[in-house]
């Protein structure tokens, strides 16, 4: 199939090469023209997978009308806080066929809407299928095809199947899912609990402490997820459970190092000043911490994190009033 990634960041490029692995015919579209320059005379992409070779016949481009020519699928790899510009341009080039599917590999919500990144690329870009996919995958991981597993959500079952098959791969199994609200907020909505593991790595607790905040984490989504609407089994599955272990875990998860870094000492600018990448959880934290305030549900390692992030609360205060609050049962 004809397929275009749109973000040449570590994950977008990831998948490009996995796609462009799996037979078919790829280009990759970066918004920054020095950087698919870069890409185009280097062979590889240094800023964001550097050492991974790119195979002569992927395309990379920085114009989007040529990118998305007669394109079968779309797939949005961008930060959420370029969703809508970057589905607004897409549906300007007026290139894209009227039967392409629209993927996001994208993880976050807009900011004051609280939309998903499907829920965008629906408004501006009409009329199309959209597939979410989402699941507990380190872009690194992925490159060097060690074995990963990932959720291809929508509300069309065909499009998922899809999906499903163009990507899968013998180390990228896919699963299919009729839940792409649950599937996106889990990808989302876990990254504010990756902070919170990153505070607990930074002030040295051990697993007693993290165990929990993953376990009490996972509540957390599912009250926010099911007040909007999502199914409370999506989260027992792997862009549930599964990723927030994934993030609060690994030694690569963007969120769990700003977490770290904030524990530290080290200021919000600071540590975003020395980031190649966006970590997400940064803007899905204030995201959520309104609804949760607006909506009155009880989301105490959300409050926590946003409290550290935005107002200046201590790691170590935040974690004493997590240990301190009302007594209650499971």
């Amino acid at each position: 199939m004809k397929i275009t990634v749109l973000g040449a960041g570590n994950w977008g490029t990831t998948i490009a090469l996995l796609l462009h692995g799996n037979g078919h015919e790829v280009s990759l579209w970066e918004y920054n023209e020095k950087l698919a320059r870069e890409i185009l005379e280097t062979g590889e992409n240094n800023t964001y997978l550097k050492g991974v070779k790119f195979p002569d016949d992927l395309r990379v481009t920085w114009k989007l009308d040529e990118a998305v020519d007669a394109a079968e699928i779309v797939v949005f790899v961008v930060p959420s806080s370029a969703m809508r510009a970057t589905a607004s341009a897409l549906r300007e080039t007026m290139k894209l066929p009227d039967n392409a599917i629209l993927v996001s590999l994208s993880k976050g919500l807009e900011h004051g809407s609280l939309m998903t990144m499907t829920g965008i690329i629906a408004e501006e870009v009409e009329g199309h299928r959209l597939v979410a996919m989402s699941g507990p995958c380190i872009a690194t991981e992925v490159a060097r095809k060690q074995p990963t597993t990932i959720v291809a959500a929508s509300d069309d079952a065909e499009a998922a199947t899809i999906v499903q098959d163009v990507f899968m791969a013998p180390y990228f199994r896919v699963y299919t899912s009729d839940d792409p609200l649950g599937v996106q907020l889990g990808g989302a909505v876990k990254n504010i609990i990756a902070i919170a593991a990153g505070l607990n790595d930074g002030l040295g607790f051990g697993s007693n402490a993290k165990s929990a905040l993953v376990t009490r984490g996972i509540v957390e989504l599912k009250r926010c997820a099911e007040s909007l609407g999502a199914k409370p089994e999506t989260f027992n599955g792997l862009s549930g459970i599964g990723d927030l272990i994934t993030t609060c875990f690994s030694a690569h998860s963007r969120n769990r190092h700003v977490g770290e870094e904030l524990a530290k000492g080290n200021t919000l600018d600071e540590i975003k000043s020395k980031m190649v990448m966006i970590a997400e959880g940064v803007p899905t934290a204030d995201v959520v911490y309104d609804y949760m305030h607006d909506h009155e549900i009880e989301m105490p390692i959300t409050q926590a994190v946003y409290k550290v992030l935005f107002e200046g609360l201590s790691a170590e205060k935040a974690v004493s009033d997590l240990m301190l609050r009302e007594r209650k049962s499971e």
